[in-house]
């Protein structure tokens, strides 16, 4: 069954012509509402905190997880589907303390190579 819904890269109406994934029991699309219920329902089942802890959470959980291990910001502006890394940046960027905020990671990498390749470099050498 074909259902209308919003593309969030336009925000235009658009009819799918392929089934859903995920429908309700009355095979309508799943909403941001419909989600959040749901969520709702299985976070209490496991007896998680409902304080701060709304469907909507797991996004920022996501978010904040890619930004603390690393991840550029531009992939995670990408995945979150930000429009600009701005919204990014202003969002996320308190959640990696100054201190820890990597720098000279380009530099680390290369270093890391050259070593990698001076070590090969001495064991085909001893080999020989």
């Amino acid at each position: 069954m074909p259902v209308e819904m919003v593309d969030i890269t336009s925000g235009e109406p658009v009819r799918r012509t392929v089934p859903l994934l995920f429908t309700t029991t009355r095979g309508n699309a799943f909403t941001d509402r419909t989600w959040s219920r749901e969520w709702a329902g299985w976070r209490d089942a496991a007896g998680w905190p409902q304080k701060h802890g709304g469907f909507h959470a797991l996004r920022h959980f996501f978010a904040t997880t890619l930004i603390t291990n690393h991840v550029e910001p531009q992939e995670v502006q990408r995945l979150l589907r930000h429009r600009t890394l701005r919204i990014t940046l202003e969002t996320y960027v308190h959640w990696l303390p100054k201190r820890d905020r990597p720098s000279g990671v380009v530099g680390s990498v290369l270093s890391s190579a050259a070593q990698r390749a001076t070590e090969g470099a001495r064991r085909s050498q001893d080999q020989s």
